[in-house]
């Protein structure tokens, strides 16, 4: 379950060193490779509730060995592409085969569960979770190494022994077939319901990536496909995704706005920062990677320590403006900045980093409707892709040829909206007053 859970996390983080290699190797411009962030995401936003779904339907035994088996060939792809654009299809590829890994290790976690007639496995949960976080720890630093060891195709090539792994461990140990609860019908999969969602996703996407008026067809179309999926899943007996879960529930909707402001800091900073590092401060991808090491080394201690504090709203607060803080910071970079100062700009977003990811799933614990609580999960998700998205198109908008600190200054600005949006909507949110007594017990 682990295995087969690591293997989109180390995807997101292993790239972010390897961009501007890649840049170089093909002669392409920051905004660019800037599409090989936004494919996996893509890929992953309109395949995790997809995945989720089939696995569901089918048991994770199929999905898992399929999914393994596609991020295996994403990384022979990735390892012999000849152009930039192979290279973005081998991402789309990898991030549809990364998409089974944590659903179908869920589904195990639910049915051992259900079997053993065990609530709640924490010490599973918490295993599964620490990690995926390790993963992302180690992601910058280990690309960095595989960069210095064999080049940028080695991010690609790591998946191919992953997924050797993966295949003969899940051959070997996952159950076959499905398990339905009793009395449970096999529901079917709503394929015009995923294709709205994909086309939805799709235009937003790439109206982001280049925003021009002569783009603006694309936000048209994209604000039309979501109205006709909306309207499919409300008359859809057996939607994809449950789009109820927003009726009349206004704090989950801030919840999920929380979600995306916060992941457009986060992820804007992993790319745009560590881009920056190489490229407007002349770092090695090496180094790059380990002045990246404190913000998800520090993240990791924080959610430690304060995990099982209450204190929902406070951690939010604290979360968005210590995101405020390192955005106003970057505004100073510039070519010279002393490496202990970047550092430290790092190692304080790994604070907001800790504190911010925990207490968003806590508060949709709290906020959604219990007896919807899989489909506002699966939600949160395709939220935090959309704010990673975001991230990727503010960074291809910044960046031209090249990372440059005039275009980091303008994503630091970019950066600040959000998590000024982030502080105020959480400011104004009285309804976690509720959430912090629920978690209480009170």
């Amino acid at each position: 379950m682990m295995l087969g859970a690591v293997l989109n996390p180390i995807n997101t983080s292993i790239i972010a060193v390897a961009l501007v290699p890649i840049a170089a190797a093909f002669d392409a411009t920051a905004a660019h490779t800037a599409w090989l962030i936004s494919a996996l995401y893509l890929a992953t936003s309109i395949g995790q509730p997809l995945v989720g779904r089939l696995v569901d339907l089918h048991g994770p035994r199929p999905l898992y060995l399929v999914g393994t088996a596609l991020t295996g060939i994403a990384g022979v792809l990735g390892m012999l592409a000849p152009s930039l654009g192979v290279l973005v299809v081998a991402r789309v590829v990898l991030g549809l085969g990364t998409c089974a890994g944590y659903p179908s290790a869920m589904y195990l976690i639910r049915s051992e569960a259900r079997r053993t007639g065990r609530s709640s496995p924490a010490g599973v949960l918490t295993a599964l979770s620490l990690s995926t976080q390790t993963v992302a720890v180690v992601g910058p630093a280990l690309g960095g190494l595989l960069i210095a060891l064999g080049g940028w195709r080695a991010t690609f090539a790591v998946n191919v022994p992953l997924s050797l792994a993966c295949l003969v461990l899940g051959a070997r140990v996952l159950p076959r077939g499905a398990v339905l609860d009793a009395g449970g019908e096999r529901e079917r999969l709503d394929v015009p319901g995923v294709l709205l969602f994909a086309a939805t996703l799709l235009a937003l996407l790439l109206f982001l990536v280049d925003l021009r008026v002569a783009r603006l067809w694309l936000a048209g179309l994209a604000v039309v496909a979501g109205a006709a999926f909306a309207v499919r899943e409300l008359r859809c007996r057996e939607p994809f995704v449950d789009v109820r879960v927003f009726a009349g529930n206004v704090p989950l909707l801030l919840t999920y706005l929380r979600a995306v402001a916060a992941a457009t800091v986060s992820y804007s900073f992993v790319y745009g920062f560590t881009q920056w590092l190489e490229d407007g401060r002349g770092l090695s991808a090496t180094a790059a990677g380990l002045v990246l090491l404190p913000t998800f080394g520090i993240g990791m201690l924080v959610t430690t320590l304060t995990g099982r504090r209450p204190e929902i709203r406070a951690k939010l607060l604290v979360g968005a403006v210590g995101q405020v803080v390192v955005c106003v910071l970057l505004l100073f970079v510039h070519p010279g900045a002393a490496v202990v100062f970047l550092v430290g700009i790092a190692a304080l977003l790994g604070i907001p980093q800790g504190l911010t990811n925990l207490a968003i799933q806590n508060t949709l614990y709290h906020q959604a409707d219990p007896a919807r609580i899989g489909a506002s999960a699966g939600l949160l998700r395709t939220f935090l892709y959309l704010g990673a998205m975001l991230a990727s198109s503010a960074g291809g908008a910044a960046f031209g040829a090249s990372a440059d600190t005039h275009g980091l200054h303008e994503l630091a600005v970019v950066m600040l909206a959000a998590a000024s949006l982030f502080l105020m909507v959480t400011v104004a949110d009285r309804s976690l007053r509720r959430v912090d007594r629920a978690a209480a017990g009170g």
